[in-house]
């Protein structure tokens, strides 16, 4: 089984910046398609940010373009996502997933088998 847990949520200002950190165990960050999400209060879970098994194609929102990038840190078998620019309408939980790389389906939370328990990101304006 795989297991992921993310860190490095917290309180920031408008603006400012922030990087969150998913540790994976299990099952290498390499051979797999890793992803963030985010679930903002009363609302669905949304796409974020991907980056594919292997190739390691990065794949955004558009919401997040721009602002967000995602990376893969093969020695630590991890996956991060620093944010820029941070906006009051990116506070949600952000939780981070993975999945096999057999579809190319890299937006739908319904195609991971993995995902952490979440960490608060929240913005203030």
């Amino acid at each position: 089984q795989v297991q992921l847990v993310e860190s490095g949520g917290g309180l920031v200002q408008a603006g400012g910046s922030l990087r969150l950190s998913c540790a994976a165990s299990g099952r290498t960050v390499s051979s797999s398609t890793m992803a963030w999400f985010r679930q903002a209060p009363g609302k669905e879970r949304e796409f974020v940010a991907a980056i594919r098994a292997w190739s390691g194609d990065r794949h955004y929102a558009d919401s997040v373009k721009g602002r967000f990038s995602i990376s893969r840190d093969n020695a630590k078998n991890a996956v991060n996502l620093q944010m820029i620019s941070l906006k009051s309408e990116d506070t949600a939980v952000y939780y981070c997933a993975a999945k096999p790389p057999l579809s190319s389906m890299v937006t739908m939370s319904r195609e991971y088998d993995y995902w952490g328990q979440g960490t608060q990101v929240t913005v203030s304006s």
